[in-house]
């Protein structure tokens, strides 16, 4: 199933909005409809709206059409506004 990202991420900015200072169940609930994390998961792991939106921005890099490189690059670019998204991610496979 294509996720249509602009759409996603209107919604997901309405939720990070009235979501408060903690990542509640409707936020998570919307990640975890395109994951494979349970609703739960993600608010252990990303418990700031702040940390839900950048886990949000790092999945449409690498979902998005484009070429390998492109999305390595801008990961590289933005490797800062990432890091702690991505261990976050990592600690769960490893």
């Amino acid at each position: 199933m294509a996720i249509d990202w602009d759409k996603f991420q209107s919604e997901m900015d309405e939720l990070v909005i009235h979501s408060g200072e903690r990542t509640d169940a409707a936020l998570a609930s919307q990640v975890s409809s395109i994951t494979r994390l349970t609703d739960e998961e993600i608010q252990k792991m990303f418990p700031e709206p702040a940390d839900v939106r950048k886990l949000m921005e790092l999945m449409e890099i690498v979902k998005r059409s484009g070429e390998h490189n492109e999305k390595v690059n801008k990961l590289v670019a933005n490797a800062d506004q990432y890091a702690g998204v991505m261990l976050k991610l990592l600690a769960t496979f490893v």
